[in-house]
């Protein structure tokens, strides 16, 4: 009795608690996948299940592919690829999220330099951190590891937080971006607007780069509450002299408003989904990618997460 109330203690919990939840042996057969998923997950790593996919980041001015942003995906040997929303949290909850940040971004910076060595010199390369990598205290050893082991120049990797990494210490955090300058790393924050946007921290954080979240552009040529803040955030980016870059991005209509606005590095689906190194490649060296906007190179599976971050 005491072990099936506490699986349906567990359900209401996971159902966003303050209510109630009947017994069914449904919650044990959820309960034995979810530690089957968590094991899965442990074997992943050294069974080198993990992949990554590249997205693109285009800059409308010049037509051309600036960079990639490491989105990473789990190849299940059985179930296939699971995207990022289903596994992450499990990775941050068990702390394996470190270790396969790690990896994450040796790959990644392995992969942009080989692409420099195939003629694309000035690729970049953005690498997402997770609140748990950016407090270890591995993290500066590791991201000087990858670019010693990659031969990556530091100015072509970029790392993106998101605004509660700021603000939640601030003064550790901001400690730690210091010493990730040093390196000479560049930082984003992502998903702006948000979470905290508290303008305080960008005067005082060596932050380079905002990136405006796709929920503000998914219908910032209907809305006006939404263009309107995407404009004034683009307009604040340039009077701090930073750069900034629209998620999302799926139609002609919200190119020629975020152009509008001086917003000219664009990510989103109208250019490309994350795709593979092989896939990504022929796309690299085309110099004109918006001829090729809405011309997906790969097929789009409907209902998947095809943005999520690690």
């Amino acid at each position: 009795l005491l072990k099936d109330a506490d699986a349906a203690m567990h359900a209401a919990k996971d159902s966003g608690r303050n209510r109630y939840v009947f017994y069914t042996q449904e919650l044990d057969a959820r309960a034995q996948e979810s530690v089957e998923f968590e094991m899965g997950l442990r074997r992943a790593l050294p069974r080198e299940e993990y992949v990554i996919h590249y997205q693109p980041l285009v800059n409308t001015s010049s037509g051309t592919i600036t960079g990639v942003e490491a989105l990473l995906r789990w190849q299940h040997p059985e179930r296939g690829l699971i995207q990022p929303n289903r596994f992450i949290p499990l990775l941050e909850d068990t702390g394996m999220i470190i270790a396969v940040g790690e990896w994450v971004l040796l790959q990644a910076c392995r992969q942009c330099q080989r692409w420099h060595d195939s003629g694309h010199g000035t690729l970049r390369v953005a690498v997402n951190l997770s609140m748990k990598q950016f407090r270890s205290s591995s993290l500066l050893t590791s991201v000087r590891q990858a670019l010693e082991a990659s031969g990556l120049a530091p100015r072509y990797l970029e790392l993106e937080l998101t605004e509660s990494v700021l603000v939640d210490d601030a003064e550790q955090a901001l400690e730690m971006m210091r010493e990730l300058k040093k390196i000479g790393v560049s930082l984003s924050i992502d998903d702006f607007g948000t979470g905290y946007s508290s303008l305080n921290y960008l005067r005082h954080f060596p932050v380079d780069l905002l990136k405006i979240d796709g929920s503000f552009i998914r219908d910032v040529v209907r809305n006006r509450g939404d263009a309107a803040i995407t404009a004034a955030i683009a307009a604040m980016a340039r009077s701090l002299h930073l750069g900034i870059l629209a998620e999302g991005v799926e139609t002609r209509e919200q190119v020629s408003f975020l152009r509008s606005i001086g917003c000219h590095d664009l990510q989103g689906l109208l250019f490309s989904a994350a795709l593979p190194p092989a896939q990504l490649a022929p796309l690299l060296g085309n110099l004109n990618v918006l001829k090729l906007a809405g011309a997906r190179p790969s097929p789009i599976v409907p209902g998947t997460d095809n943005s999520a971050t690690v």
